[in-house]
Order: structure tokens, then C-alpha cells, then sequence
């Protein structure tokens, strides 16, 4: 989840497996009652970080499969650091939550009763430090932590698992036919993407027939106000049916940062156009024990219009 950007079908290139053996297998986290507090995370230690050469300029422009697959490539090996740093302690180092909300699939069960996780083979997709897929490991499942930033799966590395990690692309996925039960992607390579249906006819391919995907991306209704936390992030200031993407961009005209925006419509033809059936869709609303702010996620925000959107889908 970008924290600052409005609210990337990468070149194809070789699957790199980082981690085939864990160098631990991290614990459960203590949580409360209602599981939402995860261990301190491990990504609070320091982590030498290089910082971007400029100031990149936002704008709203096309850009294309090519275009948005290197600029955010490279933005995520270049903001890994910083990301993690910054909401480490939020993600935790094994906690499975779906957005800034902080909806944890523990007691959401979008996948299916954690129970019955055990034994499934699961694909990542845009996992990052593989909060998620740890979880999922402790379930008894079999992740497979995907991610087109090698960075952000050193960190997934140095934190640790008994999961395989892959650096490689969501639309292009290295995969055979029929290898997984489900996929998963928090926030991860849909919101990046210049053509999303290459990815999900990809994790189509990849699923055996019944499996189940379950996405989240930012909440459609977003791009029409200010990404902003406070008040002046509550006033409509663009066509929620512009689907121009936001572009930062260099002082040549170059992209570092692209995200794509897709209406409601947009996604359900999406899903069901790469033969999924679309099972539901969850608008997860703004619990009263978060106070904390993500960039354009706020409380004020979350208790008047929706942050996020969960779709659960199935093949069949």
C-alpha cells in the first residue's frame, strides 16, 4: 500500500527464488482480544536507506503496460526501506491485514476458516515483506510469496520464513498451470498495473479449478476527492470516471510512480472478463480502535466514505 500517492504488467524478466529455508519460523502475534495487534515488527531496525535524487512532479497522464511496469519496479526497490520502516509496526511481521482499516483476514476468513487453511497451497502476489504469507504459514499453509521488488523481499528475507520468496512479475507468473488453491493480494501489482486482466488471467491459469482469489485495492470512490486525511480531503475534486492514471514523474518527463484507476464496473468486468466469478465484495468500514492515519486513510476519512475494496473471487 502506497502511503502517499493518490488514493504497477512488468517487463517480463527471470524468477528469482530468494529463500527456500527459513533462518527462523516467526511466532503467532499475541494481539488482543480481537486479534488486531500484531508483535512489534522486526522492520523497526535501522535499515540504510537511499534517498530519491529529486522531487518527482505528480500529474494525471496516460502511461502504458511498459511504462508503469519500470517506474514502479523501480520505486519499490528505491522506497522498500522507507516503506517498511514507516508502517512495519502497523503490518506487523505475521499479521494478515487487508488494508489501512485494519481488517485482519483472521477474523474475516475471506480465504476460508483459518482451520481449513491447512495443507493449501497459496500465492502472494505483491507481498512485500510476506506479513501475510508468514501468517498463512502458521496456519499450516503453503505460501508462496511473489514480488516484482527484490528489495522488498530482502526484507522479507532478513525477517525470515519457511516459504519460498519469488522476485518475478504478476503477469507473467512462473508458475505451471494449476499449482495453487488460492491466491491472495493485499494491496500488491492491481493497482500498479496498466492492464490488470493480464494479471488475473495469469492467477486464472495458475489456480486449480475451484480456487478462490481475493484481492484488495484502493477504494474506487478515492480518485474523485483529495488524498488527503483531514477535511479537505472530504470535497469531490476530480470525475470518479476519469480513469487518466496518476503519474509522479522526473524532471524529463520520465515516470517513477504510477497507479491506475479503475471504477467499480471496471473491476467486476475485469474479474469476470479473466473467468473468475465474483463472490463478493467487502467495503471494510472505519473500526473505532484505529487512530492511526496512512497517508489519505484517516478515521474522519474511514467513518464517511469507503478506503478500500475487497474482491473475492472464485475460478471455476
Amino acid at each position: 500500500m502506497r502511503e502517499a500517492a493518490h488514493p504497477g504488467r512488468i517487463a517480463a524478466y527471470p524468477a528469482q527464488n530468494l529463500s527456500s529455508e527459513a533462518t527462523r519460523t516467526p511466532g503467532r502475534p499475541p494481539g488482543d482480544a480481537a486479534g488486531r495487534v500484531a508483535r512489534k515488527s522486526t522492520t523497526r531496525e535501522p535499515i540504510i536507506q537511499e534517498p530519491e535524487p529529486f522531487e518527482p512532479e505528480a500529474t494525471r497522464r496516460e502511461a502504458g503496460v511498459a511504462e508503469s511496469a519500470r517506474a514502479n519496479r523501480g520505486w519499490w526497490d528505491r522506497n522498500a526501506d522507507e516503506y517498511q520502516i514507516e508502517h512495519g509496526t502497523f503490518l506487523g511481521d505475521d499479521r494478515f491485514v487487508w488494508g489501512p482499516e485494519g481488517l485482519d483476514e483472521a477474523g474475516a476468513e475471506l480465504l476460508g476458516p483459518p482451520g481449513e487453511l491447512k495443507g493449501r497451497d497459496v500465492l502472494e502476489i505483491g507481498a512485500g515483506a510476506a506479513q501475510c504469507s508468514r501468517w498463512l504459514a502458521a496456519q499450516g499453509a503453503h505460501p508462496v510469496a511473489l514480488d516484482v521488488s527484490h528489495r522488498q523481499l530482502q526484507h522479507a528475507l532478513r525477517i525470515g520464513g519457511t516459504f519460498p520468496l519469488v522476485c518475478a512479475d504478476a503477469g507473467a507468473l512462473p508458475f505451471a498451470d494449476g499449482s495453487f488453491d488460492l491466491a491472495c493480494s493485499a494491496y500488491g501489482a492491481l493497482p500498479f498495473v496498466a492492464d490488470p486482466r493480464l494479471v488475473l488471467r495469469e492467477v486464472h491459469r495458475v489456480l486449480r479449478p475451484g480456487g478462490r482469489l481475493v484481492f484488495s485495492v484502493t477504494h474506487p470512490i478515492r480518485w474523485a476527492f483529495p488524498d488527503e486525511p483531514g477535511p479537505e480531503g472530504l470535497s469531490v475534486s476530480a470525475s470518479y470516471f476519469d480513469r487518466t492514471p496518476y503519474v509522479e514523474q522526473d524532471e524529463d518527463g520520465r515516470a517513477v510512480y504510477v497507479e491506475h484507476h479503475r471504477t467499480i464496473g471496471d473491476r467486476v468486468r475485469d474479474v469476470v472478463a479473466s473467468g473468475f466469478r465474483l463472490v463478493d465484495l467487502v467495503e471494510p468500514e472505519w473500526p473505532v480502535w484505529n487512530t492511526s492515519e496512512w497517508g489519505g486513510w484517516s478515521p474522519l476519512r474511514g467513518n464517511l466514505i469507503p478506503g478500500t475494496a475487497i474482491f473475492v473471487c472464485e475460478r471455476d
